[in-house]
């Protein structure tokens, strides 16, 4: 590969400035306290994908017996992905407060890719390869779409403009946690693949859910920290602890449900109460 007369004078300029680089740096390039915790929510995703490789795939393709290992390990990913989920909720509330850097958004979007699409996709896979009553090649679908579904509504949400303070579809940090609940959950092959294709179809669907501020993001920033709690009393098997993660997992998976049933309502109702607009304009 050669190298261009203006591209080494470039990069000769930026050998010899010295100290003028801060001041000459394009605002484009200048990273602000938001895409500093973005990028947390970037590496939170990428160590879940670590401990899920190395403390549950690895140990199982080695024959290993030791379920204790892969307990740790399958808390600590998942633990990873609500932290990252906790860096997407709080890059977006400094980003209204303070400076946002051009790249914000970009950087926004591929952080979530790798947090709540690749992350609870290599979940989904390797709960195929090494659950009892799983079925590998059939899981690797239902992995592929989980990711195909985060791809398909961020590029939406990037060129979709819909009504303030609503998401188009659930948002993709609330699908990936609940497809690892319905993982966690251990409910038959059939159920767990089936539960997963519905969230992925509730991430492109149209069906709107509330933006997390004020009162919301408070009570989803507790709720994240509840399941933290509830994943380390699992981990370390405390008394109760599976039951008490079954029972996040649960709610989690109704949170999933009723949100859309209550939007379908709310949007039939505002449907039958403008024709009735409608047809009251219409009376003589």
């Amino acid at each position: 590969m050669t190298v261009t007369d203006s591209e080494a004078q470039t990069w000769a300029g930026d050998a010899g400035d010295g100290g003028d680089d801060a001041e000459e740096m394009p605002l484009s390039l200048r990273l602000s306290i938001a895409d500093t915790l973005t990028l947390g929510n970037a590496t939170c995703g990428f160590m879940a994908v670590y401990f899920t490789t190395t403390g549950i795939l690895i140990p199982h393709i080695q024959g290993s017996n030791d379920s204790g290992m892969a307990r740790h390990s399958a808390a600590t990913a998942v633990i990873l992905m609500l932290a990252a989920a906790i860096f997407d909720l709080f890059d977006g509330l400094v980003a209204r407060k303070l400076r946002s850097s051009p790249m914000g958004a970009e950087l926004d979007n591929l952080s979530d890719l790798i947090s709540f699409g690749l992350a609870p996709a290599y979940f989904v896979l390797v709960y195929g390869m090494v659950a009892d009553d799983a079925h590998q090649r059939v899981a690797a679908v239902g992995a592929i779409v989980v990711l195909l579904a985060v791809v398909l509504r961020l590029a939406r949400f990037s060129c979709v403009t819909v009504k303030d303070g609503t998401f188009q579809g659930m948002p993709s940090p609330f699908g990936a946690l609940t497809v690892v609940s319905i993982v966690l959950l251990e409910l038959p092959f059939v159920a767990t693949l089936l539960a997963i294709i519905g969230t992925a179809w509730l991430m492109v669907s149209r069906v709107e859910y509330p933006k997390p501020r004020g009162r919301l993001a408070v009570a989803m920033l507790s709720w994240i920290v509840l399941s933290m709690a509830l994943l380390a009393a699992w981990a370390f098997d405390a008394p109760g602890g599976q039951l008490l993660l079954q029972t996040g997992c649960a709610l989690q998976l109704v949170l999933g449900a009723v949100i859309p049933l209550f939007a379908t309502a709310r949007r039939v109702n505002n449907f039958r109460d403008n024709r009735r607009e409608a047809r009251a304009a219409q009376l003589p």
